[in-house]
């Protein structure tokens, strides 16, 4: 059974999934640690209710990013963990965290990547960037992650269609619960060893 790190900012939805995914046996996994970086993350309260170690590791708190970024590289180590998976998490992890668990971190993105995605591209940005476009699909991206923003293989990708009435809520809404089943899926391939990669592009085995 994988060891399972999840990192996150915000509500926790897509922690909720691998959490569902995990207790109903979908997931071959198990979630030992919660990293959180923002005090009022609904990821932490998650965490708690489910009797799972969570650690708040804040770049102002550490001192810097790169203090940070260190910080959440030894609590992974120290905690033995597989699978590191990245469910709304606003930080970038840094080079020696990629390089030790290089094909083993999985990032979610709510766009069809390439399109709408790389820095700055995040939350309800991503969807008004979409609206304001005016294009008429987009969906939800996971990928493997490199050393750079939302660049990693792609594991999954499915398409939303852009309602003409839509706006960056709306799509949203729309968008997650694709995000959380393809999340539950890869994670699921990962921890069965079943992602192959090679150069840029991902299979599944």
């Amino acid at each position: 059974m994988k060891r399972i790190a999840v990192l996150a900012s915000g509500g926790g939805t897509n922690l909720q999934a691998v959490m569902d995914g995990c207790q109903s046996g979908i997931i071959d996994g198990e979630i030992a640690l919660v990293i959180y970086n923002r005090k009022k993350a609904y990821a932490k309260v998650r965490a708690e209710e489910a009797g799972i170690k969570s650690l708040y590791i804040n770049r102002i708190q550490s001192g810097s990013v790169e203090a940070m970024q260190q910080r959440v590289y030894e609590a992974l180590c120290e905690h033995d963990i597989d699978i590191v998976v990245l469910a709304g998490y606003l930080e970038k992890l840094d080079e020696e965290t990629v390089t030790r668990f290089r094909d083993r971190i999985v990032n979610t993105h709510p766009s069809l990547i390439p399109m709408f995605c790389g820095e700055g591209y995040y939350g309800e940005r991503v969807h008004q960037a979409v609206i304001d476009h005016g294009v008429k699909l987009s969906g939800c991206t996971i990928h493997l992650v490199d050393e750079s923003y939302d660049t990693g293989p792609i594991i999954l990708q499915q398409s939303v269609p852009v309602e003409q009435d839509d706006d960056a809520k709306s799509l949203a809404a729309r968008i997650l619960p694709v995000e959380h089943q393809l999340l539950v899926e890869a994670v699921k391939l990962l921890c069965m060893e079943r992602i192959v990669v090679e150069g840029r592009r991902a299979y599944i085995k």
